[in-house]
């Protein structure tokens, strides 16, 4: 039964429809021993990620209003509660998302084309002692590149913590030694 739920799910071409779908379904089906209706709440934002969508949140939702739109599944088998539920919880995450992304503010277009040059010329200058030129130049990049990176590469290992290493694929042993031998650029 759970294959077949998911099965269906993914035939759902609307992520919102899918996301209703697997949080009413799951819920209904109890797969698990324990933690149905939480892996039931946390699979219906699978879809809404696959499409960009805003995530799914409960957090304000009223206990007593959440546990009629679950007896209204299992008793009666009458999603309408649920339904009502799930699209006033959905309308307000999708504005507290909103708020969100506008105070996070657009992403920096250079950091994310050089993402993966970042992490591979941070490692290289903490985990491996290069220098940032040489590291730079590991990378082969067209000069305009290079000089688009250097600034921002800099910057970074200004702000590189021992509680922010793991986004460049670091130990805190390796960052924590960097740090300790004055932060060799």
């Amino acid at each position: 039964m759970l294959e077949s739920i998911l099965d269906k799910a993914r035939q759902i071409k609307n992520p919102v429809e899918s996301a209703f779908f697997l949080w009413v379904n799951l819920a209904y089906l109890q797969p698990f021993d324990d933690g149905n209706k939480r892996t039931s709440r946390l699979a219906a934002n699978v879809p809404l990620m696959l499409y960009n969508s805003a995530p799914l949140s409960f957090l304000d939702v009223d206990v007593q209003d959440y546990a009629h739109a679950m007896l209204g599944v299992y008793e009666y088998l009458d999603v309408s509660l649920a339904a009502d539920l799930f699209e006033w919880a959905y309308r307000r995450s999708i504005r507290k998302y909103e708020v969100t992304l506008e105070a996070m503010g657009k992403p920096d277009p250079v950091r994310v084309q050089f993402r993966e040059a970042l992490n591979e010329s941070i490692g290289a200058i903490v985990r491996d002692g290069k220098t940032s030129e040489e590291a730079i130049t590991d990378l082969s990049l067209a000069p305009d590149q290079a000089r688009l990176l250097r600034p921002l590469l800099l910057d970074e290992l200004k702000r590189l913590e021992v509680f922010n290493c793991a986004r460049y694929r670091l130990t805190m042993k390796q960052t924590e030694n960097w740090i300790n031998a004055g932060r060799p650029l």
